[in-house]
């Protein structure tokens, strides 16, 4: 029979990894979560119930890196679950992403508090966007807040009319614009901006609270009833991307998103919850 000896220093050794080894594999189970800035958004309230009944659970959420970003950094393996604003693309899928549908929230309309405005209308919006209407009814002068021509803020609201479409056109042509790259530099920026007009999503503006004024378009005022309903047009998706090698740790945090009470949570932040998960793929 071998004979083992254990040397004073081996025996710190493994004192020493006894002591680390716990630390490492808390670590190994933090859940790390990306994507778009409305969507973290939504996230949030989620993220503290579920801390609340699971102690051991450590989710970190950074700053959002949209959700093309966000999903390259999960299929990089540097993020363990992406929450977007669109679904996977067939190059995505062939790289192992898979996705799951969520539900939809609304692209609101929002201007800073005072300019004296509750409603807009699609024509009023087109000349805004145009530079036709530089002036708010209270004579302040109108400041807009673009996103991005590619981003999905603005993809949408270019769907509103043909008109809108060659507004925003119009509106990326003209030098000195405020352009904002991520949800909550949209709103923010809205938000200490005099006269300032922009869109942002409806959980976003209920979750966050930013000083705003959320505007009716064409007199109807956006909620998840509204989308349910189909007489607000303008409506932003949000799905859950994973991969085939999701750790449990995550899955668990899934399956709550999914579960009655985070569908509630969702719900009453401005989301329009699917009645049943969704696989995409």
């Amino acid at each position: 029979m071998m004979k083992i000896t254990t040397s004073p220093w081996g025996a710190w050794c493994a004192a020493l990894l006894f002591l680390v080894l716990p630390t490492v594999c808390t670590a190994a189970d933090t859940i790390r979560i990306n994507g778009s800035g409305n969507a973290l958004d939504m996230m949030r309230p989620m993220v503290a119930a579920y801390e609340k009944t699971n102690r051991d659970a450590r989710i970190t959420m950074e700053k959002p890196l949209g959700s093309s970003g966000a999903i390259k950094a999960l299929l990089a393996g540097a993020l363990d679950l992406a929450v977007t604003s669109r679904t996977i693309k067939a190059e995505e899928a062939a790289k192992g992403a898979r996705a799951r549908t969520y539900g939809t929230t609304p692209l609101v309309i929002v201007t800073g508090h005072n300019v004296g405005l509750a409603d807009i209308s699609t024509k009023q919006l087109e000349d805004v966007y145009a530079g036709r209407v530089r002036k708010w009814p209270n004579g302040e002068q109108i400041r807009l807040v673009l996103r991005p021509r590619e981003d999905t803020d603005t993809r949408v609201l270019s769907r509103l009319s043909p008109g809108m479409d060659r507004a925003i056109s119009a509106s990326h042509a003209r030098p000195g614009m405020i352009v904002a790259i991520t949800d909550p530099e949209s709103y923010l920026t809205i938000a200490k901006t005099p006269g300032g007009i922009g869109t942002a999503s409806l959980n976003s503006i209920l979750t966050q609270k930013p000083r705003v004024t959320v505007l009716s378009l064409n007199g109807v005022k956006p909620s998840p009833t509204a989308l349910a309903s189909g007489t607000y047009p303008l409506v932003k998706e949000i799905h859950f991307i994973f991969t085939a090698v999701t750790p449990p740790s995550t899955q668990r945090l899934i399956d709550f998103i999914f579960s009655p009470q985070g569908r509630a949570i969702a719900q009453k932040n401005g989301v329009l919850v699917l009645p049943r998960p969704v696989p995409n793929n």
